[in-house]
C-alpha cells in the first residue's frame, strides 16, 4: 500500500472514525484484562503460580488472565460454547436449520438465541471455574463457604463476559472488522514483544533468526492459501443474450473457527486430568488424571494428542462449510436469476456439483490448517525441545485473515469513496 493511499484513508471520515473506534474499544477490552475478581487473594495467588508449574500452564489456556484473576477470565469461552451448540442443532432442530434460509432476518434471530444461551452458560461456567482454580492451587482463591461472596463473584465474572460479548457486537458494528477477530489479534500481537525478548535475553541467535525466517515463510504461504479460490463459471440469460459471471468458492471457507473449536475440545482432557491428580480423592482418579497429563500436554504433547488435535481440526472444517455453505441455496438463487453453469443442469445437479466443488477445497484447506496447527508440535517433538514460536502457526492464520479481510474492506470503501467524489 502507498503512502499516498495510507495518507486518503485518514481523509475519509467513515474509515477513520471506524479505525478511531476499533483503536477505542481494543484500549477498554485492555484495561479489562487487568481488573482483578473483588474477594480474590491476588498476592496469594501470584505466590501459588510461582510456585506451581501446573498452574502455569493452565493459566496459559485461560489466555494468561488466571495470574491476576481478571474479570474477563473466561474471555468469550461461554459464546463460543454457545454457538458450537446452536451449529450443532443447526443438525438436530429443523426449526433451527430453517432459520438458516430466511437470510439476514433467520441469522438475527440465531444470534439472539446465541446471547441468550451465552448467559446461563456464563454463570455456571464461572462457578465451576471458581471450584477448579480453588483445587488446582489446593487452597481457597475465593472462599466456597460464603455463598454471598460466590454468588457476587459469579454475578461479576458473569457481567463482565456478557459485557464483552457487547463489546464485540460494538466492535463489529462500529468498528473496521470483526469484533471477535480484533480481539483475537490484540491479544497474540501483544504477547509478541515478550516473545521476542525472552529469545535475546536467551541468546541462541541461529534458532532466533531461523524462528524469523520461518514465520515469514509460513506468512507466504498462508496469504497464498488464503486468497486462493475456485471460479466456477455461470451463464446468465435473462437480458436475451448470455453474460458470463463466475461464482468463487474460497479454499478457506472455515477461516480460524475450526482451530477455536479444536483447542476448545483437546485441552479439555488436561483440564481435567489437573483437577483428578490434584484433588487426591483416590488412587484410581489420580492414574487417570497421570494419563490424561501424559498424553494430553500442550506444553509437552504426545503424538495422540498431535493426531486428535490434527483431526479434530480437519472435522470441524467439514462440520463448519457443511452448516454454512447451502448450496441449494447457491443453486435457487443462480436459477431465480436465470443463470446456469455450463455442462450441469439447474436444481439438484447444479447444487450437487457446488458441494463437490466445496467438499474438495475444503478437504485440502482442512489439511493444511491441520497441519498449520499442530507444526509447532511436530517441530518440537523432531527437534527434542520446546519451540517457542515468535508466533504460533495456528494464530499466524487468524493475524493474516483478519488483516487482509480489512485492507480489502478498506480497499472497497475508498473506491466508494473516490467514485462519490467523482460522481
Amino acid at each position: 500500500m502507498k503512502l499516498s493511499s495510507i495518507t486518503s484513508i485518514f481523509q475519509n471520515k467513515s474509515i477513520k472514525n471506524k479505525i478511531i473506534a476499533t483503536l477505542a474499544l481494543v484500549l477498554v477490552y485492555k484495561v479489562l484484562s487487568v481488573i482483578p475478581v473483588y474477594w480474590v487473594d491476588t498476592t496469594q495467588l501470584a505466590a501459588i503460580m510461582e510456585a506451581n508449574k501446573g498452574l502455569s500452564f493452565f493459566s496459559a489456556l485461560m489466555w494468561g488472565w488466571l495470574s491476576n484473576f481478571s474479570s474477563i477470565l473466561m474471555w468469550l469461552s461461554p459464546y463460543i460454547n454457545a454457538l458450537i451448540i446452536i451449529q450443532l442443532l443447526w443438525v438436530i432442530v429443523p426449526s433451527i436449520w430453517e432459520l438458516q434460509k430466511e437470510g439476514e432476518a433467520g441469522q438475527r434471530k440465531i444470534t439472539k438465541y446465541t446471547r441468550w444461551l451465552t448467559l446461563p452458560l456464563a454463570f455456571v461456567q464461572s462457578y465451576w471455574m471458581i471450584v477448579l482454580l480453588n483445587t488446582l492451587a489446593s487452597g481457597t482463591i475465593i472462599d466456597l463457604s460464603n455463598t454471598q461472596t460466590v454468588l457476587t463473584a459469579m454475578t461479576i465474572i458473569t457481567s463482565w463476559t456478557i459485557f464483552l460479548m457487547w463489546l464485540w457486537e460494538v466492535m463489529t458494528e462500529k468498528g473496521i472488522w470483526n469484533g471477535i477477530s480484533i480481539i483475537i489479534t490484540a491479544w497474540v500481537l501483544s504477547a509478541v514483544p515478550w516473545v521476542i525478548m525472552g529469545h535475546i535475553s536467551s541468546q541462541n541467535y541461529p534458532l532466533f533468526i531461523g524462528l524469523i525466517l520461518a514465520t515469514l515463510l509460513i506468512i507466504y504461504i498462508i496469504i497464498k492459501f488464503t486468497e486462493w479460490n475456485r471460479r466456477i463459471p455461470i451463464i446468465y440469460t435473462r437480458t436475451g443474450r448470455e453474460e458470463k459471471s463466475y461464482f468463487p468458492i474460497r479454499v478457506n471457507q472455515a477461516w480460524m473457527i475450526p482451530i477455536i473449536f479444536a483447542v476448545s475440545l483437546v485441552t479439555f482432557p488436561a483440564i481435567i486430568g489437573q483437577i483428578l491428580t490434584w484433588s487426591g480423592s483416590s488412587e484410581t482418579a489420580s492414574t487417570i488424571g497421570t494419563f490424561l497429563l501424559e498424553y494430553f500436554n500442550m506444553s509437552n504433547p504426545s503424538w495422540i494428542f498431535i493426531l486428535i488435535y490434527f483431526l479434530l481440526v480437519l472435522w470441524f472444517s467439514f462440520f463448519y462449510v457443511s452448516i454454512t455453505f447451502n448450496t441449494e441455496n447457491v443453486s435457487e438463487s443462480i436459477q431465480k436469476r436465470w443463470g446456469y453453469i455450463p455442462g450441469i443442469r439447474p436444481g439438484s445437479e447444479t447444487a450437487d456439483y457446488l458441494s463437490k466443488v466445496s467438499e474438495h477445497l475444503n478437504l485440502f484447506w482442512g489439511w493444511f490448517l491441520g497441519l498449520i496447527a499442530v507444526l509447532p508440535y511436530i517441530m518440537s517433538k523432531i527437534m527434542w525441545q520446546s519451540i517457542d514460536f515468535i508466533i504460533s502457526a495456528a494464530w499466524l492464520i487468524i493475524i493474516v485473515s483478519v488483516i487482509l479481510d480489512v485492507v480489502r474492506k478498506t480497499d472497497a470503501e475508498m473506491k466508494m469513496f473516490d467514485y462519490s467524489k467523482f460522481k
